[in-house]
């Protein structure tokens, strides 16, 4: 134990005494949670609108005000013609049309119907489809409105009311804030946990400090555990770094018990600590095992489930994420931080995390050669 209590010293040392390391770990924790929740949000807004009025009655009016007063819409241009606007829509000026038809109003009251044109600029797909389901649903609740205020109401003949109350658990207001930050954090552990230790050990190779390790009577598994607990002791603190500053700054209060976080934080360090060593393994120098670790993280965070739900996924892809460990962790984290899970609710993804550690890490060791 005096050994690796020696390599443990000279880790640290060399860790704290590389400046780049040290902003990685103080200052990325930071920029990130504070910057990244602000940009990434879910909602879209300020929809610019381009409205064609043929028919310039007062419900028409009243419709386009409607709209505008929302929150979500922009009243870009009002166009004397349906031409003009897709002219708009065709310089990226405008993203939605609004054409509303002559005798929109006399149709409503004499026909009890009437239409509406809705055209959508759906190069960002994303936003076309919500800007135009924001719109469906605001012209949804304004002829709701019109159909209550000319039912006359009678004694005799009561119309039925169907009265609905949507409850939201776990996040009664839908902050975006309180399920992204969560998922931003996992991304930090990971990227300390697999990109810092694998660049610790190629580093070695690269200098050749390595070598004189290999020709020394030091384990292979102590010095292989001198590399990896350094790195473990640092991925839990850039968690309650990160923890620290999602209080401190949105208000994050976890329902759940800490215990239970750093509990599969603790393993799940170890399973990324495993992938960094077997990346390191395969990379004769830093920028090798530095393109390995871009590529996987990259592929880890877009299939977590971070910015898009796993169940939307095609089929072929949710079951790749069953191999993403990052999609375990996001999982875990919202559970206990907004849902206040126990150990017995993440029991599985617990499970699945410690296989991974004990697989990726064998696969190091096995593949670490270390010439005695």
């Amino acid at each position: 134990m005096r050994t690796l209590q020696f390599l443990l010293q000279k880790e640290f040392r060399q860790i704290f005494r590389n400046p780049a390391i040290l902003r990685i770990i103080f200052i990325m924790p930071l920029i990130q949670l504070l910057v990244l929740p602000w940009a990434a949000d879910y909602e879209i807004k300020n929809i610019r609108l381009a409205v064609v009025d043929h028919d310039h009655s007062s419900s028409s009016q009243k419709l386009i005000s409607t709209i505008n007063s929302s929150g979500y819409f922009q009243l870009y241009a009002y166009t004397p013609s349906y031409a003009q606007a897709v002219a708009n829509l065709d310089r990226d000026q405008a993203d939605l049309i609004l054409e509303i038809p002559t005798g929109f109003e006399k149709n409503m009251i004499k026909e009890n119907e009437t239409s509406a044109l809705i055209a959508v600029n759906a190069i960002n797909g994303v936003k076309a489809g919500l800007g135009s389901a924001y719109l469906q649903s605001v012209i949804r609740e304004y002829n709701n409105q019109i159909r209550t205020a000319w039912i006359q109401p009678t004694r005799f003949s009561p119309q039925p009311v169907i009265e609905v109350t949507a409850s939201n658990w776990f996040n009664p207001l839908l902050q975006y804030k309180d399920f992204m930050v969560p998922g931003i954090l996992v991304v930090l552990v990971t990227m300390v946990g697999s990109f810092l230790a694998s660049l610790n050990i190629v580093k070695e190779k690269e200098i050749g400090t390595i070598e004189q390790m290999n020709v020394t009577p030091v384990k292979k598994h102590y010095f292989i555990l001198a590399k990896l607990l350094p790195f473990w002791v640092l991925g839990l603190f850039v968690l309650s770094l990160g923890l620290l500053l999602a209080w401190a700054f949105y208000g994050i209060v976890p329902v759940g018990n800490l215990f239970v976080l750093y509990v599969y934080a603790a393993v799940y360090l170890l399973a990324v600590l495993g992938l960094g060593l077997l990346l390191s393994t395969y990379s004769e120098n830093q920028q090798q095992a530095m393109l390995l670790s871009f590529f996987l993280i990259m592929v880890f965070i877009l299939m977590s489930g971070l910015y898009t739900p796993i169940e939307s996924m095609p089929t072929w892809a949710q079951y790749l994420t069953k191999l993403n460990p990052v999609s375990y962790f996001i999982q875990v984290i919202r559970m206990v931080l907004l849902k206040g899970s126990n150990l017995a609710d993440i029991s599985q993804q617990l499970f699945i995390t410690t296989g991974f550690a004990i697989v990726l890490n064998t696969w190091a060791v096995v593949n670490y050669k270390k010439r005695t």
